[in-house]
């Protein structure tokens, strides 16, 4: 999962909602991104790709359960959750 080039994509994503105030711009009507969340917009603009590129990566993380998601009107913002990315990165340490 990891270890593919969109793997690494994923990966990057991680890191940049690690600190999401220091790779994003605050929104215009949704204030701070460590609070609310960043949206796929926000995150296809920074990779330089497709919007629906950028939600596929965030919608697999979503699925397992690395992100939280949080529908502000029609958009979703993406956050992410520390104590199941923790949960993982022991089961990895521990060797499955």
């Amino acid at each position: 999962m990891m270890g593919t080039p969109s793997g690494r994509i994923r990966q990057t994503i991680l890191n940049w909602l690690k600190d999401p105030a220091a790779h994003f711009p605050a929104g215009r009507c949704h204030g701070d991104p460590a609070e609310t969340g960043v949206t796929a917009r926000a995150v296809a603009a920074k990779l330089g790709v497709p919007r629906r590129t950028a939600a596929a990566h965030l919608d697999f993380l979503s699925a397992l359960g690395l992100l939280h998601t949080r529908r502000i009107r029609w958009r979703t913002h993406y956050r992410r959750d520390e104590i199941r990315i923790a949960e993982v990165a022991r089961m990895f340490e521990k060797g499955w």
